[in-house]
C-alpha cells in the first residue's frame, strides 16, 4: 500500500487538469474523438453540457471523470444524479465499478457500494454519490473546495434540483458536467446550449458520427421516421425535437415518462390492467403491455404466431403478475378489431373452463366516444386521454425506441364537426411504413370504458364489450 500511496501523490497533480491522459494511462482506456474531447474540456474547464443521440458512450464518459476527480483531488465530493434510479444505480453506477475494477490501484484506494464510492482511508470527506433528483433537499449539503456535480440524463431533471446544485458551485474547483439525450425543449439542460452558452462548454454528439453505434441503428430509424422527425433528432442527431404541429403527443412527453419513477399501487383495490394488440402473420407485432397504477411493468412483442400460441402467451403473462403483484383480478382489453376477435373468443374459452379471475373487454377503435362533442371515435378518446396523463405527469413508461417513435408520430387533425380524430392505422402505415401497435397496446392498457352489462357479461362469458 506504501508505494501504491506514493504513486498516487505523484500523479495527482499530473493529472489534475489532463482527465484524458488519466483515461488512457490510468484506466487503460480508448475514449473516442468526442470523450478526449470533453475530458479536455472539464480538465479546465468548470462547467460542460453535452447533448447526443443514443448509445455515443456518454456513461462511460461520466464513470471516467467520477474516478479521475476522485484520484486527483484531497477530500472531494462528487454528487451524481439523474431522474430515475435505473439510470443510476443500474447504469451509472456498475460502469463506475467496471472501471475502478480496471486499475489495481484505483480499485485498492477506492471502495464501491451500491450508493456510493469512497477513499479507503477517509470514507467521510472523501467520495462520490448517488442521489435521485427527485426532490432538491437531495442535492443540498454539499460543500467543499473539490466539488463535482454530474447530471445524467439532464433533460429529465427539474429546474428546481439546478437551483440546488447552483447553490454549491461556489468554489474555484467546483464543476459540474451535464450529459444527456435532448429531449426537452425547455430547461436548464437547453438553455445550456443557447442562452446560457457563455457559462458552458458544449457539445453535441450525432450517432452518425459515433464509432459506439451501429449504422444499422440509424438508418433503421431513419428510414422509419424520416431525418426531419424528432425520433431521429433526438435519439440520432442529438438534437433538440422541433414538435410537429400535426402531432398528437410531443417526443418531451414521452421522454419525461421514460425517464420518471414510479411505484405500483399499494392499494389492494387497485388491479392489474393488460392491454393487447393482435397481429398474426407478417412484420406486425403482437403486443402485451401490462400496467398497475401509473406503472407500466413492461412491454412483450411478439411476431408470427397463430392466435392459439398468442392467446396462451397472453394468458401466461396476465396470470404471472397477478401472481408476482399479488392481484385477485385482472382486465385484458384486446384490438376487437381484425383477428383480434378469435384472440377475445378463445380468451372467453379458456376463462370460462379454468375459472379464472380475468375480465376480458372487447375494443373497437372505431366505436362511438364517450365524449362525442369533442371526438371522432373511441379510439381517438384514448389517444387523448392518454396524452392528458403524460402532459400531467401521471405515467412512467419503459425504455424503448420503438414506442417513443410511435407515441411521437401518431398524427390528428379536426373534422367538419370541429372534432378531433386521430390518424387511422392504415395511413400511419402507409406513411412510416411500420404498424403503431406497441403505442396502440399502451394506449388499450390506459383505456377506459363504459358500463357493463351483468347479463350480457354473463351471456358472453365474461368479456364486456366497449367502443
Amino acid at each position: 500500500m506504501a508505494a501504491n500511496v506514493e504513486e498516487f501523490a505523484q500523479q495527482m497533480k499530473r493529472y489534475i487538469t489532463d482527465p484524458a491522459a488519466f483515461v488512457v494511462n490510468v484506466l487503460d482506456a480508448h475514449p473516442d474523438k468526442w470523450q478526449e474531447e470533453a475530458l479536455q474540456a472539464i480538465g479546465t474547464k468548470p462547467r460542460i453540457s453535452v447533448r447526443s443521440g443514443h448509445g455515443v458512450g456518454k456513461t462511460a464518459f461520466e464513470a471516467w471523470c467520477v474516478s479521475w476527480f476522485l484520484f486527483t483531488r484531497p477530500y472531494p465530493k462528487i454528487p451524481c444524479t439523474a431522474p430515475t434510479q435505473q439510470q443510476l444505480f443500474d447504469i451509472l453506477w456498475p460502469e463506475i465499478s467496471k472501471w475502478l475494477k480496471r486499475s489495481p490501484l484505483l480499485d485498492e484506494l477506492f471502495e464501491w457500494q451500491k450508493t456510493k464510492v469512497t477513499m479507503r482511508a477517509m470514507p467521510e470527506r472523501w467520495f462520490a454519490t448517488a442521489r435521485t433528483a427527485s426532490k432538491p433537499e437531495n442535492m443540498a449539503g454539499f460543500h467543499e473546495e473539490h466539488l463535482l456535480f454530474i447530471c445524467d440524463e439532464a433533460s429529465g431533471i427539474d429546474d428546481g434540483i439546478y437551483e440546488t446544485i447552483e447553490g454549491a458551485l461556489t468554489t474555484s474547483d467546483a464543476k459540474l458536467i451535464l450529459c444527456g439525450n435532448p429531449t426537452k425543449n425547455s430547461g436548464v439542460f437547453k438553455r445550456s446550449f443557447f442562452e446560457d452558452r457563455d457559462l458552458y462548454w458544449t457539445k453535441r454528439v450525432s450517432c452518425m458520427d459515433a464509432a459506439r453505434v451501429s449504422d444499422e441503428y440509424s438508418q433503421r430509424l431513419i428510414k422509419q421516421y424520416g431525418m426531419d422527425s424528432d425520433v431521429v433528432r433526438v435519439r440520432v442527431l442529438g438534437e433538440f425535437p422541433k414538435a410537429e404541429p400535426d402531432g398528437l403527443i410531443p417526443l418531451e412527453l414521452v421522454e419525461a415518462a421514460m425517464m420518471r419513477d414510479a411505484e405500483t399501487d399499494v392499494d389492494a383495490d387497485v388491479m392489474l390492467d393488460v392491454g393487447a394488440d393482435i397481429a398474426r402473420f407478417g412484420d406486425d407485432e403482437t403486443i402485451i403491455v401490462p400496467r398497475i397504477g401509473s406503472k407500466v411493468l413492461g412491454l412483450f412483442h411478439f411476431t408470427k404466431q397463430d392466435l392459439m400460441t398468442t392467446c396462451g402467451k397472453l394468458l401466461n403473462i396476465t396470470k404471472g403478475m397477478m401472481k408476482d403483484y399479488a392481484k385477485p383480478f385482472a382486465t385484458i382489453r384486446v384490438d376487437d378489431d381484425g383477428v383480434g376477435g378469435g384472440v377475445t373468443d378463445r380468451l372467453r374459452e379458456v376463462i370460462l373452463q379454468d375459472g379464472l379471475n380475468i375480465d376480458v373487454v372487447a375494443c373497437h377503435n372505431g366505436g362511438r366516444a364517450n365524449d362525442k362533442e369533442h371526438y371522432a371515435n373511441w379510439v381517438t378518446e384514448q389517444w387523448c386521454g392518454l396524452k392528458q396523463r403524460l402532459v400531467d405527469g401521471d405515467i412512467s413508461l419503459p425504455q424503448d425506441d420503438e414506442l417513443a417513435a410511435q407515441l411521437s408520430t401518431r398524427k390528428y387533425s379536426v373534422n367538419s364537426r370541429d372534432q378531433i380524430i386521430l390518424e387511422d392505422k392504415k395511413s400511419y402505415k402507409k406513411r412510416i411504413h411500420r404498424s403503431p401497435d406497441r403505442a396502440d397496446a399502451l394506449v388499450l392498457a390506459f383505456a377506459n370504458g363504459g358500463e357493463t352489462d351483468p347479463g350480457l357479461a354473463a351471456l358472453l362469458g365474461g368479456v364486456k364489450l366497449y367502443g
